[in-house]
């Protein structure tokens, strides 16, 4: 999906880090006493489900012992970002590149926003110009009403900023995929293998015919609040759609590079980052991918209106 982007050669990552590193002041740590605990244990990482793509590496299903940490309940919200930001006068880099990916139904109005560009295989994405995390929709659209909902246009590397400035980390692969699981063991969902238990919704994806028409049954056209929905075992909230979410690990579609049985974090290098969850924006037509198993991966700059993260402490 990702359409060349450059940032202006006065500017990069490695000085932004450093600025924000030297104007951060004191780290505000969140409040993690009473996130979840998802114990020290051995796990599944991955499937043998016949839904999974091997081309994703999502098989073969094997067990992966790991460490005791703490998630949060949440992926970051724009009330999160929004601090992180006004501590330290972070720019993302959607903001310095100039323009974010809009999937195309969101666009209130095409004649007043300017397009650089769509990806050919995924011609429902728009780069508009000027948009990113606080006017999502491009210039003129806000956060009124949506402060409660998931960052999105945050790009793998301004993630990991507000993590370095809130003492968090984001979590590696297998943890955020025990942590989703909810305590069930091989289920396609965070609650099961059905993906509407007594026709309840219970996650934000999309409900019509991709990418023409979404019908909203489930409550949301794009993102919903970061509590929206039951949360799974362990009080996670919509780790199955809503927007996909960074993990730490690289992403790779060889299963034999996914790391060791103990404590992975996937290969040494790559040229995208992983990501899990999928989105408002998944369907069974298009993506398949709000499984627990299903993973995608994006290049380390790229942003978009479905892109948040979930961040995790050491226990």
């Amino acid at each position: 999906m990702e359409q060349e982007r450059k940032l202006p050669e006065s500017i990069g990552i490695e000085e932004s880090v450093k600025t924000r590193t030297e104007t951060a002041g004191t780290i505000a740590r969140p409040d993690t006493s009473s996130w979840p605990v998802i114990p020290e244990g051995t796990y599944i990482l991955g499937t043998n489900d016949g839904e999974g793509f091997a081309s994703d590496a999502e098989g073969p299903a094997r067990p992966v012992h790991i460490q005791s940490f703490r998630i949060s309940p949440y992926t970051v919200t724009n009330a999160d970002y929004a601090a992180f930001v006004d501590a330290t006068g972070y720019v993302t880099e959607a903001e310095r590149f100039g323009w974010s990916y809009v999937f195309h139904l969101l666009i209130p109005d095409m004649k007043r926003v300017s397009i650089v560009g769509s990806p050919q295989q995924t011609p429902w994405w728009h780069g508009v110009e000027g948009a990113y995390w606080r006017e999502p929709e491009g210039p003129g659209s806000s956060l009124d009403e949506r402060m409660d909902h998931p960052v999105v246009h945050v790009s793998w590397n301004d993630a990991l900023a507000y993590c370095e400035w809130a003492g968090v980390r984001l979590p590696t692969e297998i943890e955020w995929e025990a942590a989703a699981r909810g305590g069930l063991e091989g289920r396609r969902y965070p609650w099961g293998d059905v993906l509407r238990p007594d026709g309840e919704h219970r996650c934000n994806i999309w409900q019509g015919v991709f990418p023409t028409k979404n019908h909203g049954s489930d409550g949301y056209i794009g993102t919903a609040p970061v509590d929206a929905y039951k949360p799974n075992g362990y009080g996670l909230y919509n780790v199955s759609g809503n927007v996909w979410e960074w993990c730490a690990d690289w992403f790779t579609q060889n299963p034999d590079k996914r790391g060791s049985t103990k404590q992975p974090q996937g290969p040494d290098q790559g040229v995208s980052r992983l990501m899990k969850g999928g989105s408002y924006l998944c369907h069974q037509s298009y993506c398949n991918r709000y499984r627990v198993a299903a993973r995608s991966g994006n290049t380390p700059d790229s942003s978009t209106g479905n892109i948040g993260f979930r961040v995790v402490v050491d226990n």
